[in-house]
């Protein structure tokens, strides 16, 4: 069946004020992974007002699924998340947060209103009956976090069996692009990531007698320069890969050698065997502390998978995306983990324009967005879901 598209440009600016209205709205209340109750009332609330859903709550914790079905047809999911950051907002604008350490500084508030401005238009689109298969619009809590299990909402969603989809879509917020612009990129497009810790365990006593103790410090110096040097010599410079420490713990006093230093940090990478390789090799680096006499422990926690994009399916946001600034480039070394998704499903996310004068950059207590993206969002989204429709899934 041919999807009737109504001008969905139009319909999408119409929509602009209520855009921006739940935007704020979330953005004013944040909620921290696995904490998005209030959000997922609203949510819930703003979606059983259509009147057309199927609606599925407490999905993989405070998800929602929201299926709409016309006739026979293939299953499309579009997924944005809900959880925000553990972040004290620096903004000053007058929908700034309104729970203290906690602020939506990733555009998840976006996303979520995106996806409402979706529903709004497919539930017009239901009832009129002007396309055919089915649509699943997804509301994921928890991408920012994982729980003691090591799982993120991601998982948990799709652990839920309530998923089935034949293709799935999302959308990140850009501000390194303006409004009117997309960024998109075919395969690997976002890292894996990583986390380890490293425990080294020496000898401590008095700083006065160093050739008593076993330093652990000083063990330390040659762990650290051996780390940083593992992406320039242990990994193919035609890859992406990359080790940073981020955390460096020991001592008390400063005329008393400790006993243990603490080294954690982050391990990404985009091809899953420059993953597995560099982990090895962080294992070998932590045997440098056996040969100069101490022992230690070593952790690492495997986290999100590389986001990999279907190029089929880009292919379609593009045609969806037509008359925007496209570029053709990968995410950078963050993560993601609709990476879950797409590792089971045929899926691809694109990143969305939103960048003011002044670049607010992601996951920092001034972030903003230029709310000029939000219809174009949702444009891109449903155009790019009816396509999918059309062509009876992904071929």
């Amino acid at each position: 069946m041919k999807t009737e598209k109504l001008d969905i440009v139009l319909r999408a600016n119409q929509l602009m004020d209520r855009l921006v209205g739940w935007r704020r709205d979330f953005h004013r209340f944040p909620e921290l992974s696995f904490q998005e109750k209030r959000t997922s009332e609203k949510v819930g609330e703003i979606l059983e007002s259509f009147h057309t859903y199927e609606i599925e709550k407490n999905v993989g914790g405070y998800g929602i699924v929201a299926t709409v079905s016309h006739g026979e047809g293939p299953v499309v999911g579009i997924r944005a998340d809900m959880d925000a950051l553990p972040i004290t907002e620096t903004t000053g604008v007058p929908w700034a947060s309104h729970n203290p350490g906690v602020m939506h500084a990733c555009g998840h508030d976006a996303h979520m209103a995106i996806l409402l401005g979706v529903a709004q238009l497919l539930a017009e689109d239901a009832k009129a009956g002007r396309f055919q298969g089915t649509i699943k619009l997804i509301f994921q809590p928890a991408e920012e976090s994982c729980d003691a299990a090591g799982e993120t909402g991601a998982i948990k969603m799709l652990e839920s069996g309530r998923l089935h989809t034949d293709a799935v879509l999302s959308l990140h917020m850009c501000p390194w692009r303006k409004s009117g612009e997309i960024q998109w990129n075919d395969g690997p497009s976002m890292a894996n990531n990583d986390e380890f810790h490293l425990k080294i365990q020496g000898s401590g006593g008095h700083a006065g007698y160093p050739q008593h103790v076993k330093d652990p410090i000083w063990m330390a110096t040659y762990v650290l320069q051996a780390l940083y040097s593992l992406n320039g010599r242990k990994v193919n410079p035609l890859d992406v890969g990359t080790i940073s420490v981020g955390q460096v713990h020991a001592g008390e006093a400063n005329n008393v050698i400790p006993s243990i230093v603490d080294i954690k940090g982050t391990i990404r990478s985009y091809k899953d065997d420059v993953r597995d390789g560099l982990c090895k090799e962080i294992h070998q680096v932590a045997n440098v502390v056996t040969a100069l006499g101490g022992e230690y422990s070593l952790r690492i926690h495997r986290g999100e998978p590389s986001l990999i994009n279907d190029p089929r399916i880009n292919r379609i946001i593009k045609e969806a995306a037509s008359g925007l600034n496209m570029y053709e480039e990968p995410f950078g070394m963050g993560s993601e983990d609709f990476s879950h998704f797409t590792r089971k499903i045929p899926g691809a996310m694109f990143f969305l324009g939103c960048g003011l004068e002044k670049e607010r950059s992601l996951h920092q207590s001034d972030f903003d967005i230029d709310e000029r993206s939000l219809p174009i969002g949702v444009r891109v989204l449903l155009e790019s879901a009816y396509s999918l429709l059309e062509r009876g899934g992904v071929h």
